[in-house]
């Protein structure tokens, strides 16, 4: 295939997407650490658009951008993202009790399980917004967007920012949107339902933006990419069905729930690009052009991880702070069959750092392929 614009896609999964960052230092070792940027379209979703914002900012220097990336990954805590502390924790638990056994009186509902105030901190102090429009002056970025779900509209609106030839987009429940990306979308876009607040921008509350999310490899196809990257954040259990006489803990019926959203929506889309490859490839040009069938074929490389990260997770679960460890524990989310949940709240340098260790390793294992993607030769280790 030919050269074609190179587009990075990370999906979403909170505390998951330490495995995207594990995958990118392997591919910065993979690329050379060249300060060029090997993605001119960056587009991500959920806790996936916190990266991606991340690399867009510190697009000018590919490899520095990594390394910073690693750096705040490596050193994760739990109050980096949200409020774990004690009076936090039992302030939601009575704040929630009392809307179930007191809302018909008091007339107010909660906004969610937990408070991210910490996040929205540590984006507005690691990054500067205004380098992404800088960056695509300067030629080292094309666009970079932002997927969040309205609740209103229950459109998948992609907010993007790039190149001024760039037009916006509507297909079915699915919106491409021009905007000036600030602290406020990564906000929406990573809002986990009922465990994040929803986030107000323009006339319309979003929340996460794997929700309802149909298409999660449009948006870089609408930005002109012509041969993408996925980092997926989790894989479907291949596991046999087994027997179970235990009724399903809120913690398992959860992270079922947080798998169907973020893990589905990709596998589908995958499928559907492989038919549509297949087709296209069946075709010559001039018989697309004949039919006029505008499709075109979209080279993809998928990385997800090789093992289960619930099970990673479960391991490291002493790592919580004690009074969410205790609450979780109440609910069933440190036993193994409810430890999904888990692997999305465990904002703990134990298991982004044992996540990262994954990324880097799946990668690697896949070196050749990252290159021929890349369009480089495969660095190989000394002897």
């Amino acid at each position: 295939m030919g050269e074609g614009r190179a587009a990075l896609v990370l999906t979403g999964g909170g505390a998951r997407a330490a495995y995207q960052v594990g995958v990118m230092v392997a591919v910065r070792e993979v690329w050379g650490r060249r300060p060029e940027n090997p993605f001119p379209i960056i587009c991500g979703t959920s806790a996936g658009a916190v990266n991606a914002v991340a690399l867009a900012v510190f697009s000018a220097n590919f490899d520095q951008a990594v390394r910073k990336l690693a750096y705040i990954w490596r050193n994760f805590r739990v109050d980096h993202v949200y409020r774990a502390d004690t009076p936090a924790i039992m302030q939601s638990v009575l704040r929630w009790g009392s809307a179930l056994l007191l809302g018909w009186l008091i007339h107010q509902s909660p906004r969610s399980l937990l408070d991210n105030a910490p996040l929205r901190l540590l984006l507005e102090e690691q990054l500067d917004f205004s380098a992404i429009g800088r960056s695509i002056s300067a030629g080292s970025l094309h666009a970079v967007s932002v997927t969040a779900s309205g609740y209103t509209s229950g459109e998948s609106l992609a907010f993007f920012q790039g190149a001024e030839e760039l037009q916006p987009w509507r297909r079915a429940q699915r919106v491409g949107l021009r905007a000036e990306l600030q602290v406020e979308h990564l906000l929406a876009s990573s809002a986990i339902p009922f465990v994040f607040p929803a986030v107000r921008i323009n006339r319309e509350y979003f929340g996460d933006g794997s929700m309802r999310q149909l298409a999660p490899i449009s948006p870089a196809i609408h930005l002109g990419a012509e041969r993408i990257l996925v980092i997926a954040g989790g894989r479907r259990s291949e596991e046999a069905r087994q027997r179970t006489d235990a009724y399903p803990s809120p913690a398992q019926v959860a992270g079922h729930a947080m798998s169907s959203i973020f893990l589905d929506g990709l596998a589908m889309d995958l499928e559907r690009m492989e038919r549509i490859n297949a087709t296209v490839g069946a075709l010559s040009p001039e018989q697309r052009r004949a039919s006029g069938i505008g499709l075109r074929a979209i080279e993809t490389l998928v990385i997800a991880p090789s093992q289960r990260l619930d099970y990673l997770a479960a391991r490291h679960r002493a790592a919580l702070p004690r009074a969410l460890r205790l609450v979780l524990r109440g609910v069933g989310a440190t036993r193994k069959n409810g430890s999904v949940l888990l692997s999305y709240l465990l904002f703990e340098r134990g298991y982004t750092r044992a996540l990262m260790e994954l990324g880097y390793r799946d990668a690697m294992a896949r070196r050749d392929e990252l290159a021929r993607f890349l369009r480089v030769e495969p660095a190989r280790p000394a002897a």
